[in-house]
């Protein structure tokens, strides 16, 4: 299988995580984003949302949205609950991650270290700040109480919210004040197998 990405995404980033995790082999295609990689003719062609990840499989079929592409290579792994309620509840985290969590830390993050905080989006990035401590409060609140977000097991749903919150201070975020998810991160850091972000 092919995975279409950039290495300092987060998104991207999900991907190569598991695939570590799990031991699956991939080619790895190098995508650049701010040089307009994704509008090319032959990308949409892969993908028309012109959107990384992608992943493509040896048979032509292709699937976008990183959350659904690590819950696909994850099925029957121990990264996936087999209990019906209990993938829902990682399907709630990463609804959770894409809606209430990337939209501040991931968007602030790529106003910094993409752009190099422009002046012209100075506000936007501080207007992030309040709703990316917000998503970060409600991980530090349940991280108190288990190891991981589902409990005792790792799952997707902590990739999922792994790969933007380890490196939230690139978006101006400190964890300071998160000791749970200070000592998460270092949990999922020691897992075998786990690769870094790059």
């Amino acid at each position: 299988m092919t995975i279409y990405g950039d290495s300092q995404s987060g998104n991207c980033y999900k991907v190569q995580l598991v695939c570590a995790l799990l031991k699956l082999d991939y080619q790895w295609i190098e995508v650049d984003i701010l040089a307009g990689d994704t509008k090319q003719s032959a990308f949409l062609a892969k993908n028309p949302l012109g959107k990384i990840p992608l992943l493509a499989l040896a048979d032509g079929r292709t699937l976008s949205e990183s959350n659904a592409i690590i819950n696909y290579l994850a099925a029957g792994a121990s990264l996936i609950p087999s209990d019906t309620f209990q993938l829902a509840k990682v399907q709630q985290w990463q609804f959770f991650e894409q809606y209430s969590h990337e939209p501040y830390i991931a968007v602030a993050r790529f106003i910094a270290k993409y752009l190099g905080l422009p002046a012209e989006r100075r506000a936007e990035y501080n207007a992030k700040q309040v709703g990316g401590h917000k998503a970060l409060q409600v991980m530090e609140q349940q991280l108190h109480h288990t190891p991981y977000l589902l409990g005792e097991q790792l799952t997707t749903a902590d990739i999922s919210l792994y790969a933007y919150t380890h490196v939230a201070d690139e978006g101006g975020f400190s964890l300071q004040q998160y000791p749970a998810i200070q000592a998460w991160l270092e949990r999922i850091q020691q897992q075998t197998d786990y690769v870094a972000m790059g």
